[in-house]
């Protein structure tokens, strides 16, 4: 029998270490939703960075932005605007009081199903909950369903896990098909919303500005104009003639002043510097001005 010398041992251990040691493990990017898992925040977020991440749970869109401030996310992604419900105005206020740079958009198609426990039938159903947002997309629905007393909640995903926690057994919730099946509930309703185009755009945000070396071809803006005829007309004929695409405006009175607004713009644009030309120019016409973000174009839904 062959019997190795200690030298010839300690140098097959050591082998064996070197073998068996493995490169650390890259961190997984953090990324703060508001909601909890399965919520369409989570599902946005998968869309853009894959599965691959850490989701940041938060109970509301303020404590995403907290989140980010404290270093214990990444990135948020903030849902912006609703194809039925329109903007989530305080948002806005949001991004700029916490100055955080948009560094991305991603668009996600929103299916929302009437899911309760395994075996509930729809006649048994008294109670439907879940987000404002999404009750208010799923309204020409419970208009042909009156004895069902709708509930609004903080989120869709939290709706669903409460039906699953608490066995509610005249209960279903208003959300979507990770829900489902993270919380073992079953779809007893498909496709409720009323329009079946809908989608949520998502902003992706980052605590600093960096700068892109990735081609860019979109840009939130946020400014003031001073209150006179033709103030804001004035700016937004500078794109138009530098051909820079105003893709959306929405205007926020400014707190505590009246007839003053910020007005919130996206653009999009094929020539840099025309772009760049059109930003220059605007400045001279506007106060407060900040361009909240410039990032690629991501509006495949």
């Amino acid at each position: 029998m062959y019997i190795k010398s200690p030298g010839q041992k300690l140098g097959l251990f050591l082998f064996n270490a070197i073998e068996q040691k493995q490169e650390p493990m890259k961190p997984k990017t953090r990324v703060a939703i508001q909601g909890i898992k399965a919520s369409f925040h989570e599902e946005a977020a998968f869309k853009f960075f894959g599965k691959d991440i850490e989701t940041i749970e938060c109970s509301s869109f303020k404590q995403t932005c907290d989140s980010l401030v404290k270093g214990d996310a990444d990135f948020v992604i903030m849902a912006i605007e609703n194809s039925i419900a329109g903007s989530l105005l305080p948002n806005y206020t949001l991004i700029r009081e916490y100055n955080f740079a948009v560094t991305g958009e991603v668009y996600l198609p929103i299916q929302l199903h009437l899911m309760a426990l395994p075996g509930i039938k729809f006649e048994d159903i008294k109670f439907a909950t879940s987000h404002p947002i999404a009750i208010r997309q799923c309204i020409d629905f419970f208009d042909d369903y009156p004895h069902i007393q709708v509930i609004e909640s903080n989120d869709t995903a939290a709706c669903a896990k409460k039906i699953k926690e608490e066995q509610l057994t005249d209960t279903v919730a208003i959300a979507n098909t990770l829900a489902a099946e993270l919380y073992g509930l079953n779809i007893i309703e498909r496709r409720i919303e009323s329009n079946k185009k809908n989608y949520t755009r998502f902003l992706i945000l980052e605590k600093d500005k960096k700068e892109d070396t990735n081609e860019i071809n979109k840009a939130s803006i946020c400014f003031q104009v001073g209150n006179h005829v033709g103030a804001l007309s004035k700016v937004l004929n500078l794109f138009a003639e530098l051909n820079v695409n105003l893709t959306k405006i929405q205007s926020m009175p400014v707190l505590g002043k009246r007839n003053e607004y910020y007005f919130y713009v996206d653009m999009e644009w094929t020539s840099m510097e025309n772009y760049d030309t059109a930003i220059r120019k605007a400045l001279k016409y506007t106060v407060n001005f900040n361009i909240m973000g410039e990032y690629m174009k991501n509006d495949k839904v």
